[in-house]
């Protein structure tokens, strides 16, 4: 009688966890590697980045003066900044503690997948690309925010 065997456990790469981040993070693909399909923060990622698109969407068809376009581009912005965030995380764990984490079938091994030059890569697109849209998002909001004011005391001053 033979005893059945277990499936073996992929093995969860940092570096690829990094770049899925780092590529598909606002839809959560990062999330659906690390922890499968049934992951409910996975599946939520692609709310507020799709309400944000929505947003993008409204500018193109209305123009800049859609104030609820104001509302919503900030959400994508603050939702890729966030996920970029996630990528400099994933890409700056130790190894050994990603292995606890991620792989626990390797904790004891002598000889453990070590992350290389490419994680390094990931981290500082992430670092530039997340920098830039949060600052982005900061500018675009401000500006929206004192145009209506000056907008408004125009109104109110005639």
């Amino acid at each position: 009688m033979t005893t059945p065997c277990a499936a073996p456990v992929p093995l969860k790469s940092k570096t690829l966890a990094t770049w899925i981040t780092l590529l598909g993070g606002p839809m959560g693909l990062h999330r659906f590697y690390l922890y499968g399909f049934g992951d409910l923060w996975g599946w939520l990622h692609p709310i507020p980045t799709l309400v944000g698109a929505w947003g993008i969407r409204r500018v193109q068809e209305l123009g800049l003066d859609d104030r609820l376009s104001w509302i919503l581009i900030p959400i994508l912005g603050f939702m890729v900044a966030y996920t970029m965030l996630q990528a400099i995380v994933y890409g700056l764990t130790p190894d050994e503690r990603w292995h606890q984490r991620h792989n626990p079938q390797l904790v004891g091994q002598a000889d453990l997948p070590s992350s290389g030059w490419a994680v390094v890569i990931g981290i500082v697109l992430a670092l530039m690309l997340g920098a830039t849209v949060l600052m982005s998002t900061i500018a675009f909001s401000g500006q929206r925010y004192f145009e209506s004011q000056v907008d408004e005391a125009l109104k109110i001053s005639q």
